[in-house]
């Protein structure tokens, strides 16, 4: 079975995560993205859990690979459509519980215009 684009955007979001190639994962995202996260609305209560723009996602993702160098997620499942692939991972930090992760990316022509996290 061939693998769709969504499930490759996926795949290859994982891995840039996993790496924590910040250039590598941005790569991915349409300039104007927006990102919703449980723990961003916590760490930046004054964003409401969203950001938009590559410039908001770059300083929230180097502040967690600086924070949490051995930060981990562990792809479970992927399911897809069109224009969005849904993500379930297994968040791994050394002194924390692990955490089920499911997230939306929302795709269009080729780059991630939307992500929201729900944290189970």
């Amino acid at each position: 079975m061939e693998t769709t684009q969504n499930e490759r955007i996926a795949r290859e979001w994982f891995a840039a995560f996993n790496r924590q190639d910040l250039e590598g994962l941005l790569a991915l995202y349409d300039d104007a993205a927006e990102h919703f996260s449980p723990k961003l609305k916590i760490r930046q209560p004054e964003t409401l859990g969203l950001i938009s723009g590559k410039d908001a996602l770059r300083r929230w993702w180097a502040d967690a690979f600086e924070r949490l160098p051995e930060l981990h997620y562990e792809p479970v499942a992927f399911t897809s459509d069109t224009d969005r692939i849904f993500m379930e991972y297994i968040r791994s930090v050394p002194g924390e519980p692990d955490m089920k992760v499911a997230e939306v990316l929302e795709i269009q022509n080729g780059r991630i215009v939307a992500s929201r996290v729900y944290h189970g």
